[in-house]
């Protein structure tokens, strides 16, 4: 992809494409590459595709050591899940209710293509709602903490979220997401998380520990990158998506069985996103059928061609060297999006209103 007037070649989209496109860089496009990569949490998954496919020896003498730096990085940031779940399965180790495992730390606990090369910030784990304070406990007991101490913040999350808030480690400062449900029950795409709870099956490289069933873990991927309004690492999470669908499409009932499983759900728009923009910026090998039918619901035609705007903008490395023409408004609409997808506007607006007021009325640092 190539911006207006040629002024940026989007590198990291098409080498996670096509490795082979790297042969063709110059100095200064490894620069760039090695810089928007970087930003996008995607350095060390750009290295590990290329040593995948053999071209070694088409980088630079100069990008190797970001290439290798990162790589290292990578491999401690997956250590040091493997060794957190530890301390968490610990302090729940007495649990009667099923601790699920989801996003960045599912993919390491069940050996998933997509932890390869991957940076995670935080721990998400899901647990039934009867059984979000037996779990906030047995982890404030063990270390964690709140770090959302205010009363309100407490109360909005509580109230009309889908997780606590987070609990961050006073000494090893390791953050877990206690989630009930996998979208806020006010939101369009409210999830009885019940449903997933049954599927969800033992994590291989975790004991004590389940990961949700495969479709379940795309629609909750799909769910969490095309409803939410963080956009960082936007790129990154389509990857992941892109690697999923990749490696669990070798099961012969899986397209059938995650279309059905999106129905049941609710969730046939963000699946239906999650195909399109996978197949046509990561080249995903998915059924036809399944990108141009109606089965998961797709918005009508002038919605879809805004839609195709607006996340061909937000889908790019999170550098300002990507970033196109209309690329705040495509962010800025994002941002709005996710808050009303949310929240109806009735809880919605107050709640904006006094974060705007708050912002406007806190102190500034020195």
């Amino acid at each position: 992809m190539t911006q207006n007037k040629g002024r940026c070649v989007d590198r990291v989209t098409s080498a996670l494409r096509d490795p082979a496109t790297i042969v063709a860089w110059n100095e200064g496009d490894w620069d760039r590459a090695v810089r928007e990569a970087r930003r996008s949490g995607l350095l060390a998954r750009l290295g590990l595709l290329i040593a995948d496919h053999n071209l070694e020896s088409h980088v630079p003498s100069r990008a190797r050591p970001h290439l290798e730096a990162a790589s290292i990085l990578a491999r401690k940031h997956g250590d040091d899940v493997t060794r957190e779940l530890r301390h968490i399965r610990t302090a729940l180790g007495g649990a009667s209710y099923p601790v699920i495992l989801l996003k960045g730390a599912s993919y390491v606990a069940a050996g998933l293509p997509a932890a390869a090369g991957r940076l995670f910030g935080d721990i998400d784990i899901l647990v039934p709602r009867a059984a979000i304070t037996d779990a906030e406990t047995a982890l404030t007991a063990r270390g964690w903490c709140g770090v959302k101490q205010d009363d309100y913040d407490q109360h909005y999350y509580r109230q009309w979220m889908h997780e606590i808030p987070p609990l961050q480690h006073r000494t090893r400062r390791t953050t877990v997401d206690v989630h009930h449900t996998i979208v806020p029950p006010t939101g369009r795409h409210a999830v009885d998380a019940r449903r997933m709870i049954d599927w969800a099956i033992p994590a291989p490289n975790a004991p004590g520990f389940l990961v949700l069933s495969p479709p379940d873990m795309i629609l909750h991927a799909a769910v969490h990158l095309f409803d939410d309004g963080e956009w960082t690492n936007g790129l990154r999470d389509l990857d992941d998506i892109n690697r999923l669908l990749r490696h669990f499409a070798s099961r012969g009932d899986f397209w059938p069985m995650l279309v059905t499983r999106a129905v049941q759900l609710g969730l046939e728009r963000p699946l239906g996103y999650a195909l399109r923009y996978a197949a046509r910026l990561l080249g995903t090998p998915v059924p036809q059928d399944l990108l141009t039918g109606a089965g998961l619901r797709p918005p009508p035609a002038l919605t879809l061609r805004w839609m195709d705007w607006v996340f061909v903008h937000a889908l790019r490395p999170a550098h300002a060297n990507c970033a196109l023409p209309g690329t705040r408004l495509a962010l800025f609409f994002l941002y709005v999006r996710a808050h009303r997808l949310r929240m109806p506007l009735r809880l919605l607006l107050p709640h904006l209103l006094r974060k705007a007021v708050v912002k406007r009325l806190k102190p500034a640092t020195a």
